[in-house]
């Protein structure tokens, strides 16, 4: 029964143009990266779909503190981090992360996990129960969705952005701890949220503000401080969740917060108490990542990724003024993440296999990750793309915009 039971969904997810498969990546992590199928040979992509927004995941100084890291540390962290495997690499990554985000969350102590994914159910559910109620952006990541249910607090849920309703739904809580969760920068739209307006609301109604920076950590912010820094804000109602693996090119996460907040994690947060720790060597390199970020050449790099942003918006512009019976939208996203919004299901797939056939690699996202009938591609910059890559992308478009509509050359 299980079986036929799975079989029957199967059929049913690729009659709705919603099944999903893999490609197996055959060289590290770069613009142009050689990608094969089970059965096919490898193929070489310009890709517009990683999330490593500094280009920084094959650099050469990353790899040897990789390297570095496994000879002085091993492997593996061989148990969890209460057990014995919390390593001296653990230790100094997470103080320098404390004294990165130092400015923006007073006394702010880190915590490092193995994934993104992990640190949002740690704290959520370390920080919910049934003394808490949890306020939630409805478009926030999946992690902070299953993190919100899986606190068993109440959840009350506020339209994208909506923060007048959010405001009426504060207002009338009687519950003694009050969570605000947000993405700083959403996932599939790449807008940025009103951290600012955020705050007072946290302030005005006694409650505490976790904001999800995964995708702005790095990227935003003088020195690339995140989205607190970005917005210069400083308050210990600030519970900060960056990732590790998008524009530090690494992998991992952490929370940054107040010493409390951090105890209680690694007090209950089952999340984190009951997994072995990440490789030691992954938290070395991480340190170079840090160093990298907030240098010079970090600065250079987000100033390269706006160019190439402002490039994308422009050519984007021009293809949906020239092609208007096609219906495509762009979001009012200025940051890496820009997506060409196209409509139906089959439409994302056709344009994913037509740019495809062009050697460019964007990837169509469908629901339920982004609401019925708004699949896009979801493109993804990297200051590791050139112009000439954005050209590509942008004549890729443009042909096979003119394919659909009949048009000629």
């Amino acid at each position: 029964m299980l079986l036929e039971h799975l079989n029957r969904l199967r059929l049913e997810r690729q009659a709705q143009g919603l099944a999903r498969q893999r490609r197996i990546a055959e060289s590290p992590c770069a613009p142009r990266q050689a990608f094969s199928r089970e059965g096919e040979a490898a193929l070489s992509l310009l890709g517009f779909g990683s999330n490593d927004y500094l280009g920084l995941a094959n650099h050469p100084a990353l790899v040897a503190a990789l390297a570095e890291g496994a000879r002085r540390f091993g492997a593996g962290s061989g148990a969890s981090h209460l057990i014995s495997g919390h390593s001296r690499a653990h230790a100094a990554l997470e103080d320098d992360l404390a004294a990165w985000l130092a400015p923006c969350i007073p006394q702010a102590q880190a915590l490092y996990f193995g994934t993104g994914f992990m640190a949002n159910l740690a704290l959520l559910t370390a920080l919910g129960g049934a003394s808490a109620a949890i306020f939630a952006d409805k478009l926030n990541h999946a992690s902070l969705v299953d993190g919100a249910l899986l606190a068993r607090a109440p959840l009350q849920r506020y339209a994208h952005g909506n923060l007048t309703v959010l405001a009426r739904q504060l207002q009338g809580c009687t519950a003694p701890v009050k969570l605000i969760v947000t993405d700083a920068v959403f996932s599939m739209d790449g807008d940025v949220a009103d951290l600012p307006a955020l705050l007072a609301l946290a302030e005005r109604f006694d409650a505490w503000l976790i904001v999800d920076d995964a995708h702005g950590f790095g990227v935003l912010g003088e020195g690339g401080r995140g989205a607190l820094g970005h917005f210069g804000l400083s308050s210990e109602r600030l519970v900060y969740m960056g990732t590790l693996g998008k524009a530090a090119g690494v992998g991992g996460a952490f929370v940054a917060a107040h010493p409390a907040i951090i105890d209680a994690l690694v007090q209950s947060a089952r999340a984190y108490l009951y997994t072995t720790a990440a490789a030691p060597a992954l938290a070395h390199a991480l340190r170079e990542s840090l160093r990298l970020i907030a240098s010079s050449e970090g600065d250079a790099r987000r100033a390269h990724l706006q160019q190439r942003i402002r490039q994308l918006r422009a050519g984007l512009a021009a293809l949906i003024a020239a092609h208007p019976a096609l219906g495509w939208l762009v979001t009012p996203s200025s940051t890496a993440i820009q997506p060409l919004i196209v409509g139906s299901n089959e439409a994302a797939l056709a344009l994913m296999a037509a740019l495809d056939r062009q050697g460019l690699w964007v990837p169509a996202i469908r629901p339920p990750t982004v609401p019925l009938g708004t699949a896009r591609l979801r493109i993804t910059l990297s200051a590791a793309h050139s112009a000439g890559d954005v050209a590509q992308l942008l004549a890729g478009l443009g042909q096979a915009a003119r394919d659909m509509t009949g048009t000629r050359t």
